[in-house]
């Protein structure tokens, strides 16, 4: 059986050989060797007495050297039409050129001398780089006739390499397949935002096929290919040019789980915006689902940075349970706080009738109660919640990462606006997942995606008391029951959330990131949704986080 890159390779040959047909112009550099001590081009003219001076000589030469070029630089036609044969010549240029795709190429020639026909054969060194395989490179010899008073390169097979035969052509063979990357299950991934691509050279470009490069290949520069003579027909390889002692590449299993991958994906079809929706498994760490929109590019589930807005009120809340305040504390929510000049107000302005508690404050996110309150969470106080969720240390996921930053506030209203998640603090959509999970847990556990790359663990230098954690677990469940998650009212698994609409860039008024963290009660999950430019939490990233929870029941 056929080799089936060679076999793809035969069709486009048999489509090429019905006509003559321009080659592509690739990228390759050509190089022109110069003698040394000369300032000829890499070739020298011989007479017959062994002088250098023989003017047809020189003629010939340079005529070879343009056909050279033009083969060099993947101008099959314009070399073509210096031969004697165009149209087959263009042809097998086009096959040799399509099928190698070298990044470089470096055709000069050499010492011309003319027979007793009044030929002139010319010797040349080929010299092509080629990512699969290395440095390729071979002598052969052209000779050329003079013909209506012009030099004509004789064309044949053997003169685009000496072991080629007519019907036969130049192709890589793959000797070493290149692994893949793979689910928690064993099965190819089909996350398309992680997977990444392989260039048609077989390096992978982006993603954790870019990562792990040198794992999927079996080495790094290992030639993954050998340079064949093969026939234009069939595509069977017939003779080996090259030699690979290249190794089979080792899999890179990853904890993504296909079905929870598969309603991540879902859930995000039909945004017009870019979004990140990215899932944990909260006992683990294990990352289960990873979908960005765009699916190439910056991997905004990992790598994002953002302000997260009044997702990050679960973290403050955490400090203002520690510091004493009970979710049943009466507190006041009204439409505007000032600080030092600078004002803050809730959404749509809203507030909060007299008696209204710290839960219910939460549930519904308002912004100027956290704002009023923030003296509680003073000094290092939030700075030193946040690294109870594992913020602020350096993850080893497996992946790039961006980790979040809660610095210490510097000024009261750089205290003020940290609580509700804007002023400095940034986060990733994976860092406000894993603080949902973080609260399901009960403890930090740093998120996972490749086990077998990850060499250390983040371990949080802070905990969170038990009592603490049940408090943020009762809020956050108020956030669906009545709050601003209302979205996922009535979905199945007793979904736990909080919502956040956080502001950036100048505008007036500011343009908003959509967030929405949460985690379900009754299974091992949390999850964020994150919509870049957005909208609002409640509104917009809710219904995107109620598509991926009922997608989930359904696929269950």
């Amino acid at each position: 059986m056929s080799d089936p890159t060679l076999q793809q390779m035969a069709r486009h040959d048999r489509a090429g050989r019905r006509g003559p047909r321009r080659g592509p112009v690739l990228g390759v550099a050509v190089a022109v060797v110069l003698a040394a001590g000369a300032g000829w081009w890499g070739y020298r003219a011989w007479s017959g007495d062994g002088s250098e001076t023989d003017p047809e000589v020189v003629a010939a030469t340079e005529r070879l050297q343009s056909f050279l070029d033009g083969w060099a630089a993947g101008e099959a036609a314009k070399a073509a039409a210096l031969s004697d044969s165009p149209e087959n010549a263009e042809s097998l240029l086009t096959s040799v050129m399509t099928n190698l795709k070298p990044t470089k190429a470096e055709l000069s020639a050499g010492d011309g001398r003319k027979n007793d026909k009044g030929e002139v054969t010319v010797p040349y060194t080929a010299r092509f780089t080629i990512p699969a395989v290395g440095l390729f490179s071979y002598r052969s010899e052209a000779t050329l006739a003079r013909k209506a008073e012009q030099w004509t390169v004789e064309f044949g097979s053997p003169m685009i390499h000496p072991r080629l035969k007519p019907g036969q052509t130049l192709a890589l063979k793959t000797v070493a397949e290149r692994a893949a990357v793979l689910d928690k299950n064993g099965d190819d991934l089909q996350a398309a935002s992680l997977r990444g691509s392989v260039d048609e050279q077989g390096k992978g470009t982006f993603g954790l096929e870019a990562r792990y490069d040198k794992q999927l290949r079996g080495g790094a520069g290992a030639a993954t290919s050998e340079v064949v003579i093969a026939d234009r027909q069939s595509g069977q390889a017939e003779a080996s040019l090259t030699k690979s002692s290249a190794k089979p590449g080792t899999p890179v299993r990853t904890t993504i789980d296909p079905e929870v991958q598969g309603a991540a994906a879902a859930a995000m079809e039909g945004l017009k915006v870019n979004a990140a929706l990215i899932a944990v498994e909260p006992s683990t760490g294990n990352i289960l689902a990873v979908s960005n929109r765009p699916a190439g590019g910056l991997n905004r589930a990992l790598a994002g940075q953002y302000p997260p807005g009044s997702t990050f009120k679960v973290v403050t809340a955490a400090a203002m349970l520690k510091a004493g305040v009970k979710p049943a504390d009466v507190v006041k929510c009204p439409k505007f706080a000032h600080v030092d000049g600078q004002r803050f107000e809730n959404q749509n302005q809203f507030t909060l009738p007299a008696g209204s508690t710290f839960k219910d404050s939460f549930a519904k996110s308002c912004n100027t109660m956290f704002v009023e309150n923030r003296a509680k969470v003073g000094g290092s106080a939030l700075h030193d919640a946040a690294e109870a969720f594992g913020i602020g240390g350096v993850w080893d996921v497996g992946d790039s990462t961006y980790d979040g930053s809660v610095p210490v506030s510097t000024s009261d209203n750089d205290l003020a606006a940290s609580t509700i998640g804007q002023a400095r603090v940034q986060a990733s959509p994976l860092v406000m997942a894993s603080i949902a999970a973080t609260v399901k847990e009960g403890s930090f556990k740093q998120p996972v995606l490749v086990p077998e790359a990850v060499k250390k663990k983040y371990e949080a230098t802070a905990r969170l008391d038990p009592s603490v954690t049940g408090d943020l677990r009762d809020m956050m469940r108020a956030t669906v029951t009545y709050g601003a998650g209302s979205a996922l009212t009535g979905i199945p698994g007793e979904p736990h959330a909080k919502t956040g609409t956080a502001e950036f860039g100048d505008e007036k008024p500011p343009r908003t990131h959509a967030w929405m963290i949460g985690y379900q009660g009754d299974s091992d999950l949390a999850w964020c949704v994150m919509l870049e430019d957005g909208g609002s939490g409640g509104a917009d990233a809710g219904p995107v986080a109620a598509r991926f929870l009922k997608g989930l029941t359904s696929a269950g």
